[in-house]
């Protein structure tokens, strides 16, 4: 049995064992809608990163935390599980779905696509502008319908928005323009759009486990993968791909995501700390992740792991992802949150 998928069966039953395990002191719970708390109850919070320490991710889950303490001015603890131990953020999304196991993550829109088909277009290539037009959108109210819908379908909120990676391809060869590009054995994320776009431009997308990666570019199976600086270099891809496409499809976004059911059953003033925390934590990880992106990659360069190489031809990329864009959003009657999106200066 392959080592990845051993380890997300460890992870799977470690969340049964401690799902029945909630937050309560002496395994006590209360009922929904709680509005005020005992002072003596200390609630233990259980958070989980697919990466360390340094990544920008846990960095922003870290900074929640500490918000989360200071803004509910009471004790309050916090549990962050790191490098996947509770498995990775599609498990992590279900985990907060079903109220069990985890209550708060950074996870990719992508792993959201199950329950809101409109999840991903926030994490759509080729969708913003630049980082200015990104900063402004994740602001605003842009992506709020998308926000309401995630919350009633998967009852999960979305209290902050982190990322801010440009995402470039992983490549085992040079590839520099469109003749190159097509046909690339591409990995993408699960969601369709991700599909559609990666096809348009003409390359060969397959969806394939995040864990996966490395050893189908190491073994052949596809010839590229598509990922920010951050997770390069967290994840070593640089040793099966080290040649770096530039074409600057997307800018990331990662909700900070917190479960619904974990929520209705805090009292209100952490309830309050969660969502003023969740939004200033997610503006302090993008901060974090688009300053740091560019400078990871030129280090990385610099200590001859990887070479990059602009693409070209990317007025063409944008060229044929336009139509995909807006048909795709139309198609899950998110029309109306792309325009929103376009219309933002």
């Amino acid at each position: 049995m392959k080592q990845p998928v051993i380890k997300s069966i460890l992870a799977l039953l470690f969340a049964g064992m401690i799902g029945a395990i909630f937050l309560w002191p002496d395994g006590e719970r209360t009922g929904e809608g709680v509005t005020d708390g005992d002072p003596t109850t200390v609630f233990t919070l259980k958070g989980a990163s697919q990466f360390d320490e340094k990544h920008a991710f846990t960095r922003t889950l870290r900074k929640f935390e500490e918000l989360v303490k200071e803004y509910y001015g009471k004790p309050v603890e916090f549990s962050l599980y790191l490098n996947s131990e509770l498995g990775l953020e599609k498990d992590y999304f279900a985990y907060m779905n079903q109220g069990v196991s985890l209550d708060y993550a950074i996870v990719s829109p992508s792993h959201m696509s199950t329950f809101s088909p409109a999840a991903p277009l926030m994490d759509m290539p080729f969708l913003f502008r630049d980082l200015d037009h990104w900063n402004k959108v994740l602001d605003g109210d842009a992506l709020k319908p998308i926000v309401d819908d995630v919350a009633a379908k998967a009852d999960i909120l979305l209290v902050g928005f982190a990322g801010g990676g440009t995402r470039n391809l992983i490549v085992n060869k040079r590839v520099t323009n469109m003749k190159e590009l097509q046909g690339l054995g591409l990995r993408v994320m699960g969601a369709p759009i991700q599909t559609r776009i990666f096809q348009a431009i003409k390359a060969a997308p397959t969806v394939i486990a995040y864990s996966e990666i490395y050893n189908a570019i190491q073994t052949g199976v596809i010839d590229a993968a598509e990922n920010e600086a951050a997770g390069i270099r967290q994840m070593k891809f640089y040793e099966v791909g080290p040649e770096i496409c530039l074409t600057r499809h997307a800018i990331t976004v990662r909700p900070v995501a917190f479960s619904g059911k974990t929520f209705r059953r805090l009292p209100a003033d952490l309830q309050a700390a969660i969502i003023r925390a969740g939004r200033e934590a997610g503006a302090y990880g993008r901060h974090l992740e688009s300053a740091e992106d560019a400078a990871i990659l030129a280090e990385m360069e610099k200590q001859g792991k990887l070479r990059t190489h602009p693409f070209t031809e990317r007025a063409e990329l944008l060229r044929l992802a336009e139509p995909v864009k807006v048909a795709y959003a139309k198609s899950i009657k998110a029309d109306d949150v792309l325009a929103a999106i376009n219309a933002v200066k």
